[in-house]
């Protein structure tokens, strides 16, 4: 299995038929129901000891959408030729000055997560605004070169993390290069100072499946945040609002951490030399050994016969009945697309 770093959106296409309730006096008028999404689950599977689980099947997962069963297929991670864009964003700030004696592996790790795929490459920094160091980029020479001149920025002391991320989103829809996207994201776990909101982010994120890898620090040597809690209780029904509320004040409290758990990807966190040489392999060595389960969503069908997702951010959870307990990594959610209904021709 190869390089999890980002597996993402691939779009499909649902149709559903039905007929509008009409008056006496009208014809009902048939229309279709669209919903575009293939949602992606980057899953990871270790024992105890942290020894991954291979050779697993499709019919061992069991995956939730807000507690609902789906039909998954679990994709082709080997596929090396599967095109991927990445974004690599570094907190350059004061609060990040001391931090950056300890990225000098930074380029060897990027190779590393991205194997042999065709990757483009984007480098920003950040302090209180957003700088393209580097544009899209398929030479790898080239990118290491950028990568090696990384420095701490003059006079800036902002984390402003909400605005780079949407920043290198926007780079991302900007690119229209089919395949994988990802963001790879160096900073503190705070944010401050931006002006994007974090419930405009996560809407973003969601809807692209753009995976978001964080490798952080933290100026005060905590990790701050719980787990957000995974779903409802079994048959219970999962209220949207505060689910919503509850990925956005996580995201608050520590953005890396809630965006990558969103999103699948991997969070670290890391305070010394040590601590960031052990991250890169970690990370290296779970995005390369990983299960990509996927599933257009269906739910019993509505007052209009429609089975689409409700749109919004869902709750995901999967399980494997045959290891209870194993360590389950995957992506906790995902936002629902708005249903597009027109005339049926």
């Amino acid at each position: 299995m190869r390089c999890r770093l980002a597996s993402l959106l691939i779009l499909a296409t649902s149709l559903g038929l039905h007929a509008q309730t009409a008056d006496q006096n009208q014809p009902s008028t048939p229309t279709l129901q669209v919903q575009s999404q293939l949602v992606l689950v980057p899953t990871t599977v270790e024992t105890g000891k942290g020894e991954v689980i291979y050779g697993l099947k499709a019919s061992q997962f069991i995956t939730e959408d807000n507690g609902v069963r789906q039909d998954i297929s679990l994709e082709d991670t080997t596929n090396d030729a599967r095109p991927l864009s990445l974004v690599v964003v570094v907190q350059c700030s004061r609060s990040a000055e001391r931090e950056f004696p300890k990225l000098r592996g930074l380029a060897t790790m990027i190779t590393a997560l991205v194997g042999e795929a065709p990757t483009d490459t984007a480098v920003v920094q950040f302090g209180t605004g957003e700088e393209l160091l580097s544009g899209f980029t398929r030479d790898p020479t080239a990118r290491d070169r950028v990568l090696s001149r990384l420095a701490p920025c003059d006079d800036d002391d902002g984390d402003t993390i909400f605005d780079a991320v949407d920043y290198a989103n926007t780079l991302l829809d900007s690119h229209h290069t089919p395949g994988r996207r990802a963001i790879l994201l160096i900073s503190e776990t705070r944010d401050h100072g931006s002006e994007t909101k974090p419930q405009d982010v996560i809407r973003a994120l969601g809807r692209s499946n753009t995976v978001v890898d964080t490798v952080s620090f933290s100026p005060v040597k905590s990790q701050l945040v719980d787990e957000v809690e995974h779903g409802p209780p079994p048959g219970a029904t999962m209220n949207l609002i505060p689910l919503a509320v509850m990925a956005v004040e996580a995201a608050r409290k520590n953005a890396p951490k809630e965006f990558a758990g969103l999103s699948g990807g991997e969070y670290i966190n890391f305070t010394t030399q040590r601590g960031f040489d052990r991250s890169l392999s970690t990370l290296a060595n779970h995005v390369h050994n990983y299960y990509l389960l996927s599933f257009v969503p269906r739910f019993p069908a509505d007052a209009l016969g429609s089975h689409a997702a409700a749109p919004g951010l869902h709750r995901l959870s999967v399980k494997i009945p045959e290891y209870p307990s194993a360590a389950v990594r995957h992506r906790e959610s995902y936002w629902a697309n708005d249903i597009v209904a027109s005339p049926a021709k």
